[in-house]
């Protein structure tokens, strides 16, 4: 039976690799994922009283984040699973723990706003479950290069959302700020690794598709 590797040296088999895959599907779905410990970026932020309409664009907004951190989650391990390379694993492995806390993080914020997660979670998990899976097929070289990607393009969904964002609402800025530092790290990371340019209708697609995906859940 075919095995792989984790990042922390341990031999897979494919199923035990199949059902850390479940597993953590249903922790992210379920709102308790495995994060690093980190502190929380707003911590000792004060929380301001924002009125009833910047509070539903802040919570809309941390809403976009937190779907986008599902479908992170999603993607990893979707090219986790498919990784023809050990070492390209342990760094999706590594990066989908750090972006664990950028869902808790948004998780938490939405609450404190008086919101609610996408109702569509599990459709946005599936879908980028197996865009993941697929990227991993096509190679590390193109899978490292589609994290890349994935990463700037968010990263300027965060820029969006930093301008969009009630000026008073520290603590949700905070947050989005730290998630723009540890996506461009990743990005580095990827690229570095041995990521490859993506073409451009390639590029493209990617956005609209991330287009689709923040409209709807900033209401759904």
């Amino acid at each position: 039976m075919e095995t792989s590797r984790s990042s922390r040296g341990r031999r897979l088999s494919m199923t035990d690799a199949l059902i850390h895959s479940v597993d953590q599907g249903l922790r992210t779905l379920a709102g308790c994922p495995a994060t690093t410990g980190r502190l929380d970026p707003d911590d000792g932020i004060p929380d301001a009283a924002l009125g009833d309409h910047e509070r539903g664009v802040s919570a809309g907004l941390m809403r976009v984040n937190h779907a986008g951190e599902v479908c992170a989650q999603a993607l990893y391990q979707g090219q986790a699973l498919t990784a023809r390379g050990s070492d390209v694993r342990g760094k999706l492995e590594q990066a989908a723990r750090e972006e664990n806390d950028h869902l808790a993080w948004c998780a938490r914020r939405v609450a404190e706003l008086g919101g609610h997660t996408s109702y569509l979670s599990p459709l946005w998990y599936a879908g980028s479950l197996a865009v993941g899976a697929l990227a991993g097929l096509a190679g590390d070289r193109f899978s490292l290069g589609f994290l890349a990607e994935t990463e700037h393009q968010v990263m300027a969904h965060l820029d969006g959302h930093l301008e969009r964002l009630p000026e008073a609402d520290a603590r949700s800025r905070a947050i989005l700020r730290q998630m723009k530092e540890d996506e461009g790290h990743h990005a580095t990371v990827a690229l570095e690794s041995g990521g490859g340019p993506l073409p451009e209708p390639v590029r493209r697609l990617m956005a609209a598709v991330s287009k689709v995906m923040t409209t709807v859940a900033y209401r759904i």
